[in-house]
């Protein structure tokens, strides 16, 4: 299934993409897409809901988080080789981790806001794993048993803030709008091999980012397992699983940072595509 949320920042509603792509309203079956409704149990109540009788949503709606209600909102860094090499960084010995706000989480195409103070903003495409169940020291047999989908994000980054005011990574992680998700959730039956998708991003119509999660470091499999060691899981929560290389930070001879009026366009095969318009903050 393909679950999206529609409509106006903080009055979305539920979604469900029919065979011809078009979005039916699910608000009569489950009250969002967030929570309690990611579990097996609930999820299984849409599977059984008559798709093609479900009310059609007309036109274009803006399009939200395909995930509400985040609470936790974990981010691997440097999980891929490629990546850690153009940032000058040795290969991690075990999954590097920190947190973006949920307050930065926003729909898949809203503007991304240049933050006051900003001097190097930068992007990248990430596969982000959505958690269905509450889950604690998982066994590594186990741990997919908790994913419910998967979806786009953007790991939208201010790397002065994060590498130049006083090395606090999620300084640089979790402003207004850094976290662009979907534009839908992907529930995991749909996604055969979660370590063999394709992944991309533009800027401006540029290639800057093409790879795929076959050369993560650590898989969706370790990482579930991994941070269920640390935190305890809870049905909403979100992985953003590491970026390949072509971001910013490491082009040479020098960065390209983004500015105001730049287009970014991201996508990962199976999960969709985002595009966001870089804008300056206004009070």
């Amino acid at each position: 299934m393909k679950l999206v949320r529609y409509g106006p920042p903080g009055r979305e509603k539920p979604g469900i993409l029919d065979a011809e792509g078009r979005i039916r309203d699910l608000s009569g079956v489950v009250p969002d897409i967030a929570g309690a409704v990611l579990n097996p149990k609930e999820l299984a109540k849409i599977r059984k809901a008559k798709i093609d009788k479900l009310p059609l949503v007309r036109g274009r709606p803006r399009l939200g988080p395909c995930v509400g209600g985040v609470g936790n909102y974990i981010a691997i860094g440097l999980n891929y080789a490629d990546h850690a090499a153009e940032s000058g960084q040795p290969v991690p010995a075990e999954p590097v981790v920190f947190n973006k706000a949920p307050s930065c989480i926003c729909g898949p195409n809203d503007d991304t806001i240049i933050p006051k103070g900003s001097t190097k903003l930068d992007y990248e495409v990430e596969l982000a794993v959505v958690i269905g169940q509450t889950a604690r020291y998982l066994s590594k047999k186990d741990a997919m048993e908790v994913v419910a989908g998967y979806c786009v994000a953007n790991d939208v980054s201010e790397r002065a803030f994060q590498m130049e005011r006083g090395q606090t990574l999620c300084k640089g992680k979790g402003a207004e709008t850094f976290g662009p998700l979907g534009p839908w959730l992907v529930t995991k039956d749909e996604i055969k091999d979660p370590q063999n998708l394709d992944m991309w991003l533009t800027v401006n119509g540029e290639m800057r980012q093409k790879g795929s999660t076959r050369t993560m470091v650590f898989g969706v499999a370790h990482l579930v397992w991994y941070l269920s060691q640390f935190f305890v899981l809870k049905p909403g929560d979100v992985i953003a699983t590491g970026t390949p290389p072509g971001v910013a930070l490491g082009m040479k001879p020098a960065p390209v940072w983004l500015k105001a009026g730049d287009i970014v366009r991201l996508g990962i095969e199976g999960l969709g595509e985002q595009q966001q318009k870089i804008v300056p903050f206004r009070p």
